[in-house]
Parts: structure tokens; C-alpha cells; sequence
């Protein structure tokens, strides 16, 4: 059911209409498309709103077409290990539902009781268990769309083993809504773990290259981590107490194969490090702890805030972050990061004054695209997003994208200019 419920158009992040409207149908999305799109109305789509600072060079639109009450598991094969879930339901409550049968999604976002999988799926989103895991678009293997007018399209299918023809999920997982509604996602689960242990291993301030080594080793080794991930001090000081560089080598296992893993650690550890081993209960607390650090459009922060995603090659995530913190100390910002020595992906938040907090994004970016990677900002005030070009360089094949997009929404009535090169 709709409401007409009045949205604050100039708010902190944009990314909203004038009129709310909370669908609990696929009906009811495609009426409200299909008249947005006769009247030329503009819509903003979210779920969770999470990510309402993600993207956007348009502040204000008509309508806003929140997802958050389109929740629920469609469909649960146990035993081909799929399952289909409407896009308004949280990581969390999927996680709780599969946890027992056995199984699980295996993403890992931030913020797993607020982010919904239509959220991440949009944004193509993933956590430090990405070496192991993957991103959404390994795990999907089907999508039903709503078309901005209206329309209905499936694309994939419900089984794993579907190869029949172009694998269209790609197109619309990562578009951050600008293609159409995701309204039912079907994704190939994994069993859950049996056990799970976590070594956090830290060095003395100085010697931050005995960590890049030690991943050197993991990454040669015969061990198979689900975690590669660097911590900055300051991130470290948050999570467990103690200001240093600290890599996070997960395993997930049966307990044998996991106990095997960490004597290898042990045996490995380089001289005048610390080594901390949490197991099970131990472990998991430490990721919900983990998950929460990376501020969203729903908490509140004190001073100028900006959350920024890199890709690298692998070993340039532990350069990154040392240049990173270089142009902190230069620029007085605070800055807090983590990334995958395994896959590349980093996470920097930012907080200081406003000049200061640009010039550190220009500078991280000028970095990463010397080395052929790129930075995107993830949360930034919409009046910031004005001057600091949230996506980077555009690609080499944007005009296909740009061709995309005005072949499915010709009037622009999706989440219009929340893409690459204002899409």
C-alpha cells in the first residue's frame, strides 16, 4: 500500500522524491512505473536506504519507491541450494532463515541487519570474505526485473546449471537501479561452515612490511583463507584495543582442515609480531563488530564523513593504504581503512573539514589510477557530490552503457543520474 508520506527533498544525502511509496506487490511496483513513466515523473528506488550517499548527481525527484516492505522468501530449494527473496528483505533475515537448513548467502556487507539484497545486488556490494566468496554477481543466477514501463522481464534462471544464452543478470547487478526494479533475485547458497576460527596478526609500528610478506606467503601457500584483509591502526585500535597494522586471516572449514590452517599460521608467524587466534562464537562477534565500522546514510556523524571503495591490484591495497594515511596526516583528516590483500577491493572513511576531505579524495584517486585501478565515493553529502565526480574517469565502453540505458529508460524515469557519467 502507498503512502503519500512527505520526504525532506534537501536533506543530507538526496537521493529522494517529494511522494513516498512502499509497494508490497510486484503489482503494485508495475503500476507505479508504468504511470511514472506515462506522466514523465522521475523516481528514486531504494530499500534499506543504506546507500542513499551512494551515487547521484540529481538531489530531487518525484517520487521515491522504497522496497523496504517488499520482503520475503518467494521460493527455498535445500536441495539444488538456491533460493529466491524479494528485494526488501535484510542480509540478516535471509542469513537467520537459511541458518537452519544448513546453508547461506555468502555475502558478507556492511550493516547486515539494514542493507537489504536488492541494496547490495544493485550496488554489486561484498565484504572482506570476498577472496573466498565472491561478489553478488558470482551468486546470482536470476533476476525478475521491472522495466521503467512497467514491463516484466526475467533473465537467468532458477538452477545453477542454466547456460542458455547471454548471462543478462550481469546487466542489471551493479546498475544501482537505473535499468529498472529488481523485484525477486535467485541466488546458488553454500553450506554454512562447521567451524570457523579467525588469527589476527600484528606489527609494531615500522615494520608494516612483514605484513605484505606474510600475504605473499598465504597467497603462495597450499592454506585456503576466506579472509585477506589489512586493518590501518586506527581501524585496528577500534576493533580489538591495539593501534597497529593488523591482517585478518579467515578460515572456514571443517574443524580439522581449519586447526591444520592455523598451525600453519603459528609456524609462520614472522618474528616480532603478535598472533591472536579467536574461534566460533569469538570469531563471528568480532565481524559483527567488523560490519558496523563503515558508517551508511543512517548514522550520524559528528564532522564531514566520506566513505570510499578502491580497486587494485592486490598488493597495491597495502600501498594504498600507507599513501592514505600519509595524506591524513598531511591534510589533518581521520581516516579509517580496510582492504583484500587477496582481491584488491579497499574501504576508506574520511572524516574532516570539507576542503581537507577532497583534497585526500583526489589524492587517493590520482594514486589508484596511476597504478590502472579507480576509486568511487560510496557516501558523500549530495552537496559535495556536486563537485567531486562520485564514479572517476569514465570507462572505455560507456557510450554502451549510455546506450543501454537510454534504450531500456529513454525518459530517464529510474534512479536517473545515480550512475557512471550521470546515467
Amino acid at each position: 500500500m502507498d503512502t503519500q508520506e512527505h520526504v525532506e527533498l534537501h536533506d543530507l544525502y538526496g537521493n529522494r522524491g517529494s511522494e513516498w511509496h512502499e509497494p508490497v506487490s510486484e503489482e503494485e511496483i508495475c503500476e507505479r512505473l508504468k504511470r511514472a513513466h506515462e506522466e514523465g515523473r522521475k523516481v528514486a528506488i531504494e530499500s534499506g536506504g543504506t546507500k542513499r550517499g551512494y551515487g547521484g548527481a540529481r538531489g530531487e525527484y518525484d517520487w521515491t519507491l522504497s522496497l523496504e516492505k517488499y520482503k520475503g522468501i518467494v521460493e527455498h530449494n535445500a536441495g539444488d541450494m538456491t533460493i529466491t527473496v524479494k528485494p526488501g528483505t535484510t542480509i540478516a533475515e535471509l542469513q537467520r532463515f537459511l541458518q537452519e537448513y544448513g546453508q547461506q548467502v555468502s555475502l558478507d556487507p556492511h550493516w547486515p541487519e539494514q542493507a537489504t539484497i536488492g541494496g547490495v545486488i544493485s550496488a554489486n556490494e561484498s565484504g572482506p570474505k570476498r577472496l573466498a566468496y565472491g561478489s553478488a554477481r558470482d551468486l546470482v543466477i536470476g533476476l525478475r526485473i521491472v522495466y521503467p514501463d512497467g514491463r516484466i522481464i526475467r533473465t537467468g534462471g532458477k538452477v545453477v546449471k542454466n547456460v542458455a544464452g547471454y548471462d543478462m543478470n550481469k546487466l542489471f547487478i551493479g546498475a544501482m537501479g537505473t535499468l529498472g526494479v529488481i523485484s525477486e533475485i535467485t541466488m546458488k547458497l553454500r553450506p554454512a561452515p562447521k567451524y570457523e576460527s579467525l588469527a589476527l596478526v600484528s606489527v609494531p609500528e615500522g615494520e608494516e612490511e612483514k605484513l605484505r610478506l606474510l600475504a605473499v606467503e598465504i597467497q603462495d601457500a597450499m592454506i585456503e583463507p576466506v579472509t585477506l584483509e589489512i586493518l590501518t591502526p586506527a581501524l585496528a585500535e577500534k576493533l580489538t584495543g591495539t593501534r597497529a597494522f593488523t591482517l585478518l586471516v579467515g578460515y572456514e572449514d571443517v574443524e580439522r582442515s581449519v586447526k591444520e590452517q592455523e598451525g600453519w599460521m603459528i609456524h609462520h608467524k614472522p618474528e616480532n609480531t603478535v598472533l591472536e587466534i579467536l574461534h566460533e562464537e569469538e570469531a563471528r562477534k568480532f565481524w559483527e563488530r567488523f560490519a558496523v565500522t563503515v558508517p551508511n546514510a543512517h548514522t550520524k556523524e559528528k564532522d564531514l564523513c566520506a566513505v570510499l571503495k578502491a580497486g587494485t591490484k592486490n598488493m597495491d591495497v597495502f600501498t594504498m593504504m600507507t599513501m592514505a594515511l600519509d595524506l591524513g596526516i598531511s591534510h589533518l583528516v581521520d581516516i579509517e581503512a580496510h582492504g583484500g590483500l587477496g582481491h584488491g577491493i579497499s574501504e576508506y572513511v574520511v572524516r574532516g573539514q570539507q576542503d581537507n576531505v577532497i583534497a585526500v579524495i583526489e589524492g587517493l584517486r590520482a594514486a589508484a589510477e596511476q597504478k590502472g585501478g579507480y576509486i568511487v565515493i560510496k557516501q558523500l553529502p549530495f552537496h559535495l557530490r556536486k563537485k567531486v565526480d562520485v564514479w572517476g574517469r569514465n570507462p572505455g565502453h560507456f557510450s554502451l552503457m549510455e546506450g543501454i540505458k537510454k534504450a531500456v529508460d529513454p525518459y530517464g524515469v529510474c534512479n536517473l543520474q545515480r550512475y557512471i557519467g550521470g546515467i
